[in-house]
């Protein structure tokens, strides 16, 4: 009896725990000829107990295969393709405005130039407060949803109502969509009488044109030295990249090449059309200087063509190829590893999974990286010498000949508070609001810049505006970070009416960084010529 029951018990417990139905098999397939994938997709949608989405089942698999690759090989649904290849393609379609949300409206801050909107006449300060037969104003209203709205093809058009508070009148206006540019080159002036500054943001199709317009405009303002800012750009088009290196290397210098298990190696050289490969010159980088970046300032480096200024960057040395499916949906696999002339390879170790990739900035900064380079560490094997004698690394990122770092002379827990709380802009954007005929006065930018200041009374409204938002005003924070949040102010100012030629003259005057690099050009400490 015993024995029975101990049988009984076994068979019950295994046929409690089968984890599958043994009765049938859903699979049907010769030895070695099958697609498991697909097999088990169809499995699925076919068998599984509830409904599936296999849209969504289909796109979560393939995003999950790349994501396990490396952490730059991705999977882009239709939907969030365009917002992905706008800024490198130069473009969108729209009606050309900057925007502000203030107080449940819809602001204009600027119109762009030559678009739809300044075309008709829309101002700075206009309100929108219908589009189509839609109210806008007072319905918590978000950017995406504004967007949404206003963007369309080309050719397209949309009705609009403002209200213009200077003249307490609403004007309706038919608004034809149409090709809105979006700038790589962030702005382009000069810092001293001989030392240009042009900042590229990302490296896009008309990355290239937009950075010689801005030099040739510097060129002929005097211009013999050059501080190229590549801080905070995150990279774009390897095309771009080649193209910008190119203007400051002699002919058949290599700038780059690629590799890759599939990919034999492809090395792109400079042309003879570079216009300054002579003259003194700094590139800025910082952590969030990736890829393109990274390939610039790494061409430069090894050539002994530019002095390198700031912080690590970040370490992408991936090349991805785009591949689009019918649906519009598209993937971005690796391919290759980009290398400096030199051999180096700059990306860093992604070994340990995608969220310690990920991790890795936030790393630096707690292993005190930013604020001191005595704690990088690079492997000895990894090291490379340049044809001037000067010894580089590979293995996660560009090290700069000069280590600024981090700056936080200013930081309090009042700034933080403020700043996170978007305070600061958010009381530009209403100061010039409540004051824009006195902002007219100002005919030009240095004029703006020579006169006006933002003096104790602007400062306490500022203070009084914080508190009336639930910040309080804390003497020791406002002490440390006042003349930092008085610079943001006009120079946030400052940007509403002249746009980046405006706003980085002013922000810049405060940045150690720049500061470094121009006294670098006066003592004569910088790179003048390759080797």
């Amino acid at each position: 009896m015993f024995s029975a029951v101990l049988v009984l018990g076994i068979f019950v417990g295994i046929r409690l725990n089968e984890p599958y139905k043994s009765s049938r098999s859903f699979f049907s397939f010769k030895t070695g000829q099958f697609n498991k994938i697909n097999d088990v997709i169809n499995y699925i949608n076919n068998e599984y107990v509830d409904t599936v989405n296999q849209k969504s089942l289909i796109e979560k698999t393939i995003s999950d295969m790349l994501h396990a690759l490396d952490p730059h090989s991705a999977y882009i649904p239709a939907d969030e393709l365009q917002a992905m290849t706008e800024p490198l393609e130069g473009n969108f379609d729209g009606i050309g405005i900057e925007f502000h949300i203030q107080e449940d409206t819809i602001m204009v801050v600027s119109a762009v130039h030559g678009g739809p909107s300044e075309q008709l006449g829309i101002q700075s300060g206009d309100r929108i407060i219908k589009v189509e037969d839609s109210v806008v104003t007072g319905i918590g209203i978000t950017n995406p949803q504004v967007m949404q709205l206003l963007r369309g093809p080309s050719g397209t058009k949309v009705n609009v109502t403002v209200y213009r508070k200077s003249t307490g009148k609403t004007i309706q206006f038919a608004i034809t969509r149409g090709k809105i540019p979006i700038y790589s080159v962030d702005v382009a002036f000069m810092l001293t009488p001989e030392t240009g500054y042009i900042k590229v943001g990302h490296f896009a199709e008309k990355t290239h044109d937009e950075y010689l317009k801005g030099f040739m405009k510097l060129k002929d303002e005097g211009m013999q030295n050059l501080v190229l800012d590549l801080r905070g750009n995150p990279g774009g088009y390897l095309k771009a990249a080649i193209q910008l290196a190119d203007e400051f290397l002699p002919e058949k210098k290599l700038i780059v090449y690629t590799e890759g298990r599939s990919r034999p190696r492809e090395s792109f050289y400079a042309t003879q059309r570079g216009y300054f490969d002579e003259g003194a010159m700094v590139v800025l980088i910082d952590e969030g200087s990736a890829s393109a970046s990274e390939i610039v300032a790494g061409a430069l480096q090894d050539w002994d063509r530019a002095t390198i200024l700031g912080r690590r960057s970040f370490g992408k040395g991936l090349v991805q190829e785009q591949s689009q499916f019918p649906d519009g949906s598209a993937i971005r696999l690796t391919i290759a590893r980009y290398y400096t002339p030199t051999g180096r390879s700059i990306q860093k170790p992604y070994q340990g999974g995608y969220e310690q990739y990920s991790n890795e900035l936030f790393e630096r900064l707690k292993k005190g990286e930013l604020l001191s380079s005595d704690s990088i560490r690079f492997d000895d094997s990894l090291h490379f010498v340049t044809p001037g004698g000067k010894l580089v690394y590979g293995g996660g990122g560009i090290m700069p000949d000069f280590f600024i770092p981090l700056d936080t002379s200013a930081s309090s827990s009042f700034y933080s508070e403020v700043s996170s709380k978007g305070l600061i802009s958010q009381f530009a954007y209403d100061y010039m609001d409540q004051n824009r005929e006195y902002f007219r006065r100002f005919k030009t930018f240095e004029e703006y810049n020579q006169k006006f200041t933002i003096n104790d009374e602007i400062f306490r409204k500022f203070l009084d505006y914080v508190q009336s938002n639930g910040v309080n005003k804390e003497e020791k924070g406002i002490k440390i970070s006042g003349d930092q949040i008085r610079i943001q102010l006009k120079a946030l100012l400052a940007r509403q009416i002249w746009k980046n030629d405006g706003f980085f003259p002013v922000i810049l005057t405060r940045d150690n960084t720049v500061k470094q690099a121009l006294e670098l050009i006066e003592k004569k400490q910088v790179a003048v010529k390759g080797n």
